[in-house]
């Protein structure tokens, strides 16, 4: 008798305690309801299209920062942009993963899907960086489903055997959308203002609501208990907090020290309660057990610091394109394609691997060491790659780093979905896409907080920077010869520590992924 067969003679709680309790993959065998590759390409347009729009979201609006900035003059709250969209979807996930298990995944698309476009018009209309910030927070809410879903769609309707398959089709669809983001974003916003990087949402919005129509719609195991809105409230209450008080700490003062220290015990208290009720609900908006399981665990920690690389990346490098290098919008848009294209490269080629191997863990750990490496060289290297190869020498090292940056996230994607249960992929899947939203959120907020860290020890500095973002490099031509020496050092400094703290998230992956249990699926 086998050892699956022994667990099922014993009882169906001992099959469950050990599906939990193992970083074994679960045995699922292939059936005649599995449906055949060919059919399943009617499936992957309303699932790849809503991932192609959350994936464009943040590389078009990438291209758009430095106009926004110029338009609302508050250049220090810039990443508010990023920071309140990533906030919105993070808290807007695990509600997305839930719900959509209880109620029907394609169901919950097309309110994700809906209000998304609607946040998408607001955003084009706002009138000030507070009316934008608002409109991205629900915005996220929509878009906080996008990713959740599709991915528990695309595990709903794609047989285990074949996830790696499925993930590298959308592995591809990431790169598409990556390298489209940027080229739309800077074109768009030379010849159509920055709002425009928002209507374009609301075409591919409507095309993604029609095709998710064509969906198959499964049965819904409704299971008992009410959803868990404490569990919600409670991580709200541990991330917002969070968050501002890292923001809080970019002009390092006394005056700030108070409100980010309260910021801060809040959210750890939040945090401390959240844990502890989680383990009591009857329906925990987390899935606890499953992620105390130490590949689970770690998939998620890798999302995270995957998330944080990323979207820090493609909100510095604009910034310094516009600021230092003097390029205009639809130039960053060009200039930011080759990080975006070898990122979805790089994650292409991951999924392929995995295919191909069965492998896991060697992929992200070899390619997080070297990204590592990479971002400290990019740190202490940027200004004479631009001394050399003008704009193009900031993103061709970023180009080269990302190649290698792209491992970790299919890999975190393929482990939580291989681990779930079938009737936990909705949660699994949400657990990934949140743990990339807070790392997303984070890091972009803790390395644009190090950029005018250094950047606020000079007032004068931090006033003609903020001058060189709205009207580029030609701000220093009215500076004296010694002070225009003392700001670009400056300058140089802040992007150099903004960069070393990037690298910090890659040298916590190579960690994560070099101790990963589960090797091969």
């Amino acid at each position: 008798m086998s050892g699956h067969a022994r667990l099922l003679a014993k009882g169906p709680g001992l099959v469950h305690l050990a599906l939990m309790t193992s970083d074994a993959v679960p045995d699922t065998p292939a059936s005649a309801e599995e449906p055949a590759w060919p059919s399943l390409w009617r499936i992957f347009p309303p699932i790849l299209l809503p991932i192609f729009l959350a994936v464009v979201d943040g590389t078009i609006v990438a291209a758009a920062l430095p106009a926004m900035a110029g338009a609302f003059g508050d250049v220090e709250r810039v990443s508010w942009v990023v920071a309140s969209y990533l906030v919105a979807s993070t808290v807007a996930a695990p509600v997305y993963g839930r719900l959509g298990d209880a109620f029907g995944r394609r169901r919950l698309l097309l309110v994700a899907l809906v209000l998304f476009v609607v946040a998408s018009v607001l955003c084009a209309l706002a009138q000030g960086i507070l009316s934008l910030t608002a409109a991205r927070v629900l915005q996220g809410f929509g878009g906080g489903g996008l990713m959740v879903l599709s991915q528990a769609l695309l595990g709903e309707n794609v047989p285990r055997r074949q996830l790696g398959r499925a993930q590298g089709i959308l592995a591809a669809v990431i790169v598409v959308s990556s390298t489209f983001g940027p080229v739309a974003g800077g074109v768009l916003t030379q010849f159509f203002g920055w709002p425009s990087v928002f209507l374009i949402n609301l075409p591919l919005g409507a095309l993604a609501m029609l095709l998710a129509l064509r969906l198959p719609v499964h049965p819904v195991r409704r299971t008992r208990g009410s959803f868990d809105w404490p569990g919600l409230l409670l991580f709200a209450g541990f991330v917002v907090p969070l968050l501002l008080a890292l923001e809080q700490v970019q002009p390092v003062d006394a005056a700030t020290l108070v409100g980010t220290a309260a910021s801060l015990g809040v959210s750890l208290l939040c945090l401390v309660l959240l844990l502890r009720f989680e383990q009591r609900a009857v329906q925990p908006l987390f899935p606890l057990e499953m992620l105390r399981r130490p590949a689970m665990w770690r998939a998620n920690a890798m999302a995270v610091c995957s998330g944080a690389l990323l979207v820090s990346e493609v909100t510095l490098l604009p910034i310094h394109l516009q600021a230092v290098d003097g390029a205009s919008a639809a130039q960053i848009g060009l200039l930011m394609l080759p990080l975006t294209a070898t990122v979805g490269m790089g994650s292409l080629v991951t999924g392929w691997l995995v295919t191909r191997t069965g492998r896991l863990a060697i992929f992200p750990a070899v390619g997080q060491t070297a990204a590592a490496l990479g971002l400290l060289l990019v740190a202490f290297g940027h200004h004479q790659a631009g001394a050399v190869l003008g704009p193009w020498g900031l993103p061709a090292m970023l180009a080269l780093v990302a190649v290698f940056q792209g491992s970790a996230m299919p890999v975190a994607q393929v482990t939580a979905q291989a681990l779930a249960p079938p009737a936990m992929l909705g949660a699994a899947a949400a657990s990934v896409q949140l743990s990339r939203s807070v790392g997303s959120a984070a890091g972009v907020t803790v390395v644009i907080g190090a950029l005018f860290a250094i950047l606020g020890q000079d007032s004068a500095a931090a006033a003609v920077f903020a001058d060189m973002v709205r009207h580029g490099p030609a701000a220093l031509a009215a500076l004296p010869d010694a002070i225009r020496a003392t700001t670009v050092a400056r300058i140089d400094a802040g992007f150099s520590i903004a960069f070393m703290a990037v690298a910090a998230f890659a040298v916590m992956n190579a960690l994560l992924a070099w101790t990963l249990p589960l090797r091969r699926i």
